[in-house]
């Protein structure tokens, strides 16, 4: 089948880079364990929802299809940082290097936790992406809240149900594991309600600027196509 390839604007591939910046350090940080009051968080949990404001601007400015690629281009730059990291760590070192476990500890990613990250991570941005944009045309563009609301009380559940039960399960006892996922799952959420304001804002400055409206309307949302076309406008 054919590629179709068009030009994509200067704010679309600023964007891209963003979510695949934040992508890439969320998964460096993850180790890292943060307490705010009784909540003990991972570090990750403070930039990881900006993924999913990314990923809803995509998806409204530009549609499914252009987010589909940025998606992508998120799992493959994460997939190649994780393999680099586990070759990086098996790799002889001189006697007199002090660091080794300290490196490790931050950059030693396991095959369970990069299998797991991946899994969850397609999972809940394609979902949240599909959603978004069959909201969009179903409420004819108006409140853009539910659209951003909706799409993330669902992709956010199958990101953080599937990355904690491929990592984790087992692990934990299952009252202390359900906690965690609560926890995770409500700090996430309500993080992406808070950014409202700035997701409004954001988006609005983006379509007036590209002057353009995208309504997915018709299109395939198959995931393992590179035709980056719009949809009608």
């Amino acid at each position: 089948m054919p590629v179709k390839y068009h030009p994509v604007s200067l704010m679309f591939m600023s964007i891209t880079c963003l979510f695949v910046t934040c992508l890439l350090i969320t998964n460096i940080v993850a180790g890292r364990l943060v307490q705010l009051g009784n909540m003990v968080l991972t570090a990750d949990l403070f930039l990881f929802p900006v993924t999913y404001i990314f990923g809803d601007v995509l998806t409204e400015v530009y549609g499914f299809r252009r987010a589909r690629l940025t998606i992508w281009l998120g799992f493959a730059a994460n997939l190649f940082m994780a393999l680099f990291f586990m070759a990086v760590v098996q790799m002889p070192r001189p006697g007199f290097w002090e660091q080794e476990q300290a490196y490790v500890t931050v950059l030693g990613f396991t095959p369970r936790l990069v299998g797991a990250s991946l899994l969850a991570y397609l999972a809940g941005e394609f979902s949240n992406a599909v959603i978004l944009s069959r909201l969009k045309v179903y409420t004819r563009g108006r409140w853009l809240w539910t659209r951003t609301l909706g799409s993330t009380l669902v992709g956010q559940a199958l990101d953080t149900t599937i990355f904690m039960l491929a990592a984790f399960y087992g692990t934990y006892s299952t009252p202390i594991f359900m906690g965690m996922v609560a926890v995770q799952y409500a700090w996430k959420v309500a993080y992406e309600a808070m950014a409202t304001p700035f997701t409004y804002a954001l988006v609005g400055w983006l379509k007036r600027i590209e002057g353009s409206e995208v309504f997915d309307a018709g299109i395939s949302y198959n995931p393992f196509t590179l035709d980056i076309s719009s949809a009608q406008e």
